[in-house]
């Protein structure tokens, strides 16, 4: 390959949440005797894209940090990785707006469209941060649940969406396309189906897209604002090139908002706080990972991807009785269900999950997700160190002799 993606590199002391584990979030610390691998939060064990840092340190090099508005560059860059990774026509700086990070949008959208004590619609299991970005701006959630079809995919349940949407009076909903922590990929027609629901409730669709890059196994990623007409219209999507390139840090995403009405009023939303002043650097950086090398980049992280999915799919379908999953169609977290095997050796999930963590396996508790028996599991690190994470959960965890 091209990009490193092999190499171990030590974050500890780099103000990284993933190995420099804080009081009270995440993971507690392993026993002694055991380093950490970190597979909890879902950021990369990759070194980023080169260009990035370029882009990044030529900036860096003038010396003043003053007030400034984005060049044209970086709206360019947007329109050009949308044309070409999405397929995406007719997209204008004027539809592209800055955000901070997707979650702000989320809130900037519900205030725009919703009040405190209000009703969001949005599938389960569900990503924890907008569980916590709904409940702390007062919204309540209502959960319609993601089903298993036959062949152990993921599948929206249309009846009992459009039967809450009735129930509860929803007028706003959250879309995770593709969708986390399922790792599913939603094809065009499910799409289509699911907004027309939302158009037959009159519901806004704010639609988190922040995973579209990282897609797997020759499946593709289908913009839910490019189904048709009154989805382009109806629908706040929001992007950013933070999971792809593992540039959270930085923050900078971006939202996609065609409707001007829609566009007024998230935007009026955001500037109240005050919370969405562009950083130069994010800037930067989002200009640095859509030059050409991180269009490469990104083809040989899915590559890279697969294949951990791959080995790990297999080993555990294999080693580990009553573990159930769905192969994952994007991202890099695999989603567990472990009350088959959980109920089979009379332990419960606390117990499960401390026993990888106490061995330096640093997966996540995935309860929060809405699921009384998940554990999710970042995969985007080398290889090798996937291997030595189940190495030890043969040895310490599943298969204690």
């Amino acid at each position: 390959m091209k990009f490193d993606f092999t190499s171990i590199i030590d974050r500890r002391g780099r103000d990284s949440i993933a190995v420099d584990l804080m009081q009270g979030f995440g993971p507690e610390p392993a026993k002694e005797g055991f380093d950490m691998i970190p597979m909890w939060i879902a950021d990369m064990n990759f070194p980023t894209v080169p260009t990035i840092q370029e882009a990044i340190i030529e900036r860096a090099k003038h010396p003043m940090f003053g007030y400034f508005v984005p060049r044209k560059e970086y709206f360019d860059s947007i329109i050009k990785w949308q044309e070409t990774r999405n397929e995406v026509s007719g997209l204008t700086a004027e539809h592209i707006g800055y955000e901070n990070g997707v979650l702000g949008c989320v809130v900037s959208a519900i205030n725009a469209f919703s009040a405190p004590g209000d009703c969001v619609l949005i599938h389960s299991p569900i990503y924890i941060g907008f569980t916590m970005a709904l409940e702390n701006n007062g919204r309540k959630i209502i959960h319609t649940q993601l089903i298993h079809d036959d062949d152990g995919i993921w599948r929206m349940d249309y009846e009992d969406m459009d039967a809450k949407l009735k129930q509860y009076k929803i007028h706003v909903a959250v879309f995770c396309s593709p969708h986390n922590p399922c790792g599913r990929v939603w094809e065009r027609e499910e799409i289509e189906k699911a907004m027309e629901i939302y158009k037959n409730n009159d519901c806004i669709v704010i639609s988190d897209e922040i995973w579209s890059d990282i897609i797997l196994y020759n499946n593709k990623h289908i913009p839910t604002q490019s189904v048709n007409e009154d989805a382009r219209n109806r629908t706040i999507a929001v992007y950013a090139p933070s999971k792809t390139f593992n540039l959270a840090g930085l923050v900078g995403s971006y939202h996609i908002i065609y409707s001007k009405y829609l566009r007024d009023r998230v935007r009026a939303q955001s500037s109240k706080p005050h919370y969405n002043d562009v950083n130069v650097l994010s800037i930067h950086a989002l200009i640095g990972a859509y030059k050409p090398e991180g269009y490469e980049w990104v083809d040989e992280l899915r590559q890279v991807i697969a294949e951990n999915i791959d080995y790990v799919s297999n080993h555990i379908q294999k080693n580990y009785k009553g573990i159930k999953f769905a192969k994952p169609q994007a991202t890099y977290m695999l989603f567990l269900d472990c009350e088959e095997y959980c109920k089979q050796h009379n332990i419960t999930l606390e117990q499960l999950y401390k026993a990888g963590t106490d061995v330096g396996v640093m997966w996540q508790d995935g309860r929060p997700f809405n699921h009384p028996y998940a554990i999710r599991i970042n995969l985007a690190l080398p290889k090798s160190k996937v291997i030595e994470a189940f190495d030890r959960l043969d040895k310490y965890v599943f298969n204690v002799k």
